[in-house]
């Protein structure tokens, strides 16, 4: 079960995903806001200060890697607050690439309800350092 309340950032330029990520997440003091380029996502980190962030790996301007390196880069030199990242991966292959971009976990397309639930619940129970 997701947390009392939340903020959970998403950056995705497929209004598909968007509207995936919506109806499993959003409610019960649960609030979604989307970004379509990453390229937004520093600026957007540092104003609303989200529990989560949910990058998809085929976004466009700035891809889904290039955006959790981002984040953690300014994070760690205290630029933005640090964020838990979950990364949408395309392919079972791409499960490295999120491990190199410092995710915290992914999730291989398509996704479905539960399995973004479950992962959303588990990122934001445990709290960044």
């Amino acid at each position: 079960m997701l947390p009392a309340v939340a903020h959970i950032l998403l950056a995705t330029d497929s209004d598909a995903i968007a509207e995936e990520v919506f109806a499993a997440l959003a409610g019960a003091g649960t609030t979604v806001s989307r970004v379509r380029k990453g390229a937004d996502v520093r600026a957007v980190v540092a104003e609303l200060a989200p529990e989560l962030v949910i990058v998809d790996l085929q976004i466009g301007n700035m891809g889904g890697i290039a955006t959790s390196l981002d984040l953690r880069l300014e994070a760690q030199m205290q630029r933005i607050p640090e964020t838990r990242i979950l990364l949408l991966l395309d392919r079972e292959a791409d499960r490295w690439l999120a491990g190199e971009a410092k995710a915290d976990d992914e999730l291989v397309k398509p996704i479905d309800a539960f399995r973004l639930r479950r992962a959303a619940t588990a990122l934001l129970a445990d709290p960044v350092h």
